[in-house]
Parts: structure tokens; C-alpha cells; sequence
């Protein structure tokens, strides 16, 4: 196995540099900062009705892991614009977040097997870079979709990774007007959206000089580990605050790790995601809120983009898509019998 990773390092890194190489105007691609971008809101009135697709069209997704209930979501979200659109689409993922290396062979597999376009969304920044060059020779298009970002990707689709952890500090400065110690579980070390979402709480949370970030500690993603991590930090910290998690699955380990030291009542939880466990634990009282960036439609949107790519349409590097901060106040508004998602969202949209 420390041969095959090694070979896999290796070869992400002869990709990388082959892909600088041969595409030499094409920069390192940050997906929330990059200028070539339109929001989702405005696929059809800017590149107009969705186009008719070669017959026998295929669509390959291939997922981070389908045992956090994102990912399910997020295949959800394909499937459910590939049925309307008429195309077949697979969806696979690698056994863990940690499978790298059986990411990569699906991934690989899914361009040799004739597919027309492939919706990636990698493990880490660089464990489907060697799947670019593979795909550009047979002229797949890949879309990277949330939320390690491949830095040669061409196009992405998915929310703006900062703005989560940005939400997250505004709440804690709006809601606790005498600051205190907070901490925060990041996800899987160096990838995209751990850095980002930590950075931008960190940043936000520290104007004004109340708060202080008293940890901030890898979780990987993982719920137990992040359950240990928050207990060792509540031992050392007793008066902590609050927690920002970089997502639900460690959020609500962090949760019980509170309520075992009965803290529940001083110690605010935030996650990442919008996950269902998410929305129920704030309906019970228990997790404080989440960043939800609505899964289903993120692949709704992620969907159609590759579709328009297997068309032949010209699409900004970037489609970003959907982002809402939940707690018990207005959960109501995103969820429950009668909602209308995409009409809530795009209301949202409309009105900033």
C-alpha cells in the first residue's frame, strides 16, 4: 500500500506540472476568489435555453464517499437533472474520505469507459489531477464540484468555501456581544475547503478583538475524532463559548462531547453542510445551526453546467452556487412540507 500511495503522490505531481505545462493560461484556480464566474441563478439568461445533447449521452459522477450524507445529496441532485435532461448518469465514490487512491482508479475507469463528461469532486487538491490530462486527450470535459479544488480545473461548480466560517463569526458577534474563547474543528488538513472555511472564521471572528481562538484542531471529516477533539479542548477550556466545525458529521460529535460535560447551555455548535441529522439536532435544541449549501440543488446545478459543456457551450470557470445560515429562527423558511427550495433560494438571490 506505501508503494501504490507513492506512486500516486508521484503521479499527481508529474500531472500537476504537466498540467501547468499545457495549460501555461490557465492560472492555479482559487473558486472563491476567481473573476470569471456568474452565479447559478443566471445559467438560462445568459446562455439561454438548456441545448439538445448527441444521442446516448453519459455522465459520470464520481464522489468524495457516499457514507456522509452530502454526497448521497449531491448524486441526488444528478440524477434528478439527468432524468429531466434524458441522460445517463453513474454515480461512484471511493469506500472513505481517505481512499484516495480508489477515487482515482473510478475516476480513470469513468473516462476509459466512454463517458461523455465527468463531475469530480476530489478528495484532496491533487488526487484527480493525473484524471485532467487523461480526459483532455479523449476530450471529456471534467467539472470539479465542491470542495477540494483541482488547481488546473478548468470549471467548477459549488459555494463560496470563506463565506461558511464568514457566517458562522458574524453569528457569534451579532448573538454573544461579549465575545470569549471559541474553537474550531477543521476537516482534512490542506484541502480547499477546510482552509477556507477555517480561515474565514478565524479572520472574521477576530475583528473587534472579543473573541479568541483558543484551538483549532483537525476533526478529518470524522465524527468521533472530532468528539475527542472537542472533549481534550472543553477539559483545557471550560469556559469556552462556542465551536465552528467545517462540517455536520463532526458538528455533531462535537455536540455530544458538550452535552457530556454539560455544557450544552453555554457552549454554542455550528456545522457545515445542511446535512438531514443537522436540521433535526437544531430542531431538538441541541446543535446551535449549520452553513447549508443545499446538496441536491448544487447537483441539480452542477448537472446542467456539464451538460451545457458536452454541448459546446462557453461557461465562466466558475458557477457558484447556494449558501444559507440555519438555526432554530428561521429553519422553517428552508425546510418542511410545502417548501420550495429553489424558489426560497432564489427569492434570497434576488434580494441582495
Amino acid at each position: 500500500m506505501g508503494i501504490r500511495l507513492k506512486s500516486l503522490v508521484g503521479a499527481c505531481a508529474f500531472a500537476l506540472v504537466a498540467g501547468l505545462a499545457h495549460s501555461q493560461d490557465l492560472a492555479p484556480l482559487n473558486s472563491d476568489t476567481e473573476q470569471d464566474r456568474m452565479d447559478w441563478t443566471e445559467l438560462e439568461a445568459k446562455l439561454g435555453a438548456f441545448p439538445k445533447l448527441p444521442d446516448g449521452t453519459k455522465a459520470g459522477g464520481v464522489s468524495k464517499t457516499l457514507t456522509n450524507e452530502y454526497w448521497r445529496s449531491l448524486g441526488e441532485g444528478y440524477q434528478k437533472f439527468a432524468d429531466k435532461a434524458g441522460v445517463t448518469v453513474a454515480y461512484q465514490a471511493a469506500q472513505s474520505e481517505g481512499d484516495q487512491l480508489g477515487q482515482l482508479t473510478i475516476a480513470e475507469g469513468m473516462v476509459t469507459q466512454g463517458y461523455n463528461v465527468l463531475l469530480v469532486s476530489p478528495q484532496t487538491d491533487a488526487n484527480l489531477q493525473p484524471v485532467l490530462e487523461q480526459a483532455k486527450e479523449a476530450n471529456v470535459p471534467v467539472l470539479n464540484v465542491n470542495d477540494a479544488v483541482i488547481p488546473q480545473a478548468e470549471h467548477y461548480v459549488g459555494n463560496v468555501q470563506r463565506d461558511n466560517g464568514v457566517r458562522v463569526a458574524k453569528w457569534f458577534i451579532e448573538n454573544r456581544k461579549d465575545g470569549g474563547k471559541v474553537a474550531i474543528i477543521e476537516g482534512q488538513a490542506g484541502v480547499y475547503a477546510a482552509v477556507q472555511r477555517t480561515d474565514g472564521f478565524k479572520s472574521t471572528i477576530s475583528e473587534g478583538g472579543k473573541f479568541e481562538v483558543v484551538a483549532s484542531v483537525p476533526g478529518n471529516w470524522d465524527r468521533q475524532q472530532s468528539y475527542d477533539a472537542a472533549t481534550n479542548i472543553l477539559q483545557q477550556h471550560p469556559d469556552l463559548i462556542g465551536f465552528y466545525c467545517n462540517n455536520d458529521g463532526m458538528a455533531l460529535g462535537v455536540v455530544e462531547a458538550v452535552k457530556a460535560a454539560g455544557l450544552q447551555d453555554k457552549v454554542a455548535v455550528f456545522g457545515t453542510d445542511g446535512i438531514s441529522d443537522a436540521y433535526a439536532s437544531i430542531k431538538a435544541g441541541e446543535l446551535t445551526g449549520t452553513v447549508d449549501s443545499f446538496p441536491v440543488l448544487t447537483g441539480e446545478v452542477a448537472m446542467e453546467v456539464a451538460l451545457r459543456l458536452v454541448a459546446g457551450q462557453t461557461i465562466p470557470r466558475v458557477v457558484s452556487t447556494p449558501q444559507a445560515l440555519i438555526t432554530k429562527d428561521n429553519l422553517a423558511k428552508y425546510q418542511g412540507e410545502g417548501v420550495d427550495v429553489r424558489a426560497v433560494l432564489m427569492q434570497d438571490a434576488a434580494g441582495k
